[in-house]
């Protein structure tokens, strides 16, 4: 009789699940951004004038830029620290220890983020949300890891690309709603309540865990796998770190490059857009900075099933890169609508998004996977902060009200061709050691990566039955020698 696990749509009810992991804390994440007024506003305003029935005095948390920075420095550091370990431990424990304690930190990290908001004016507001950010950071980019390892071993070979992008359109969907709907709650119910709600939806994500959890470890016992998967993960060594293949460090390498580009030049394109373009109030030049999550919301679960089609990731990673190039020139030597440049860099960010993440699994063992991934996220995150670091430095300014001259901007968007051609070079060098290593990055068949799941779990069950094996020829020597 044919088991549930064993059938097509229970993957699917596993992906549903798995996507809601993070849909909470990607909204969590993002809150402080779209209230940086009230967390930068002031405690009190004795000497407010009101024009037309609106205020000069914006009350908050009152937070200096630099001590609001740090909210977000706190959360990437700990990130690209923290997901190193948090990978071998996914590896070597399994994917429910991870779903748990990633989660629940993702929860306790917003909840303690909350109710330092309620020690405004005293010396304890800024520890507690630091600490509070600091565990965020260290279960949500880990919680991303087991959620990758998990969708990994349920699609690979069957829409993995297509798997991958859903749940990044569903993260993003988090983001999407956050930008949309935040600012609207905090005028409703202020800010304490609004950072309890982000807190709620980390509860809804705990909640998802448990249900995941439980279907992954269902699904594996009736795929007969359970097992052989302990068996892999007790071999688990630090050390296998050195195994990794050159062409993970090469696609890892890619995937640092290209996002170095993207995400420092979303944290500073409201104002970018402000500076360079006249007539873009804040509001709009953020609504047009967001369009690249926006187009990455819509084109995800698509790119995905056509790169699943196609296959060729490896030339989709290169194409990439060679399109993003002129968005940066347009960026910083025309005065083409800059709408038009995000969503064409929303777009290659998809394709991005949707080929090269999602070639990691093709090209390290299952078992290593979550250390895989996690060595990604982590020089993903460290190659972002020094980005972010040499864009400040190219700015040269330390107060948001100051207009930037128009070089500096050019010098920065110059920086992100460099990068992008970096990008270019590494995922050039990704094709050619693939090519030479059997080319399975480039499979245009999907038979070709059903084959290799099939060798997975072949390799599982052969590493499930290596014991028995092993004493079955002990119990035939103590025969023998009897």
């Amino acid at each position: 009789m044919t088991q549930p696990a064993e059938k097509g749509y229970y993957r699917f009810v596993v992906l549903f699940f798995n996507c809601l992991l993070t849909f909470g804390s990607y909204f969590c994440f993002d809150i402080p951004s779209v209230l940086q007024d009230q967390f930068q506003g002031n405690l009190t305003c004795p000497n407010a004038t009101v024009i037309n029935g609106t205020t000069d005095c914006v009350l908050g948390l009152g937070m200096t830029p630099q001590q609001y920075n740090l909210l977000y420095a706190i959360y990437a550091w700990t990130n690209a620290l923290v997901v190193i370990l948090a990978g071998f431990l996914i590896d070597k424990l399994g994917n429910r220890f991870g779903v748990f304690l990633f989660s629940f930190l993702c929860v306790l990290g917003s909840s303690l983020f909350a109710l330092g908001s309620h020690f405004k004016g005293t010396p304890y507001l800024l520890p507690l949300m630091l600490t509070g950010r600091l565990l965020f950071g260290s279960g949500n980019g880990s919680l991303t890891i087991v959620q990758n390892r998990i969708t990994a071993f349920w699609f690979k070979g069957k829409e993995l690309a297509l798997a991958f992008g859903l749940t990044l359109a569903f993260s993003r969907l988090g983001s999407v709603l956050n930008f949309f709907l935040t600012q609207r709650f905090e005028e409703k119910y202020e800010m304490q309540w609004t950072l309890w709600g982000g807190a709620f939806l980390c509860v809804l994500g705990f909640l998802s865990a448990i249900v995941v959890s439980t279907l992954d470890k269902v699904g594996i016992k009736q795929l007969g796998l359970d097992g052989a998967i302990q068996e892999e993960s007790r071999k688990v060594r630090i050390q296998d770190v050195k195994l990794l293949s050159l062409r993970y460090w090469l696609l890892v390498l890619t995937i640092m490059f290209f996002y170095n580009g993207i995400f420092p030049f979303i944290a500073d394109a409201s104002k970018f857009i402000q500076d360079k373009y006249s007539g873009y109030s804040q509001k709009e030049a953020a609504y047009i900075a967001g369009a690249v999550y926006d187009s990455s919301l819509v084109l995800s679960a698509s790119v995905g099933i056509l790169i699943d089609y196609v296959g060729l990731r490896g030339i989709f990673a290169s194409a990439c890169a060679v399109f993003t190039l002129p968005v940066f020139g347009l960026l910083a030597f025309s005065y083409v609508p800059p709408l038009v440049s995000t969503i064409w860099l929303g777009v290659t960010y998809s394709f991005a998004a949707a080929s090269m993440w999602p070639s990691i699994p093709l090209v390290v063992p299952q078992a290593t996977l979550g250390t895989a991934m996690g060595l990604a996220t982590s020089l993903q995150m460290v190659g972002i902060g020094i980005s972010n670091l040499v864009v400040g430095q190219i700015l040269g300014t330390k107060s948001s009200e100051t207009k930037i001259p128009l070089w500096r901007w050019q010098r920065m968007m110059i920086f992100m061709l460099a990068n992008t051609i970096c990008c270019i070079i590494t995922s050039v060098l990704l094709n050619i050691a693939d090519y030479r290593q059997g080319g399975i990055l480039n499979k245009t068949r999907k038979r070709s990566e059903q084959a290799q799941t099939d060798s997975d779990r072949e390799q599982l069950r052969e590493a499930e039955e290596e014991p028995h094996r092993e004493d079955d020829e002990e119990f035939r020597s103590h025969s023998v020698n009897s």
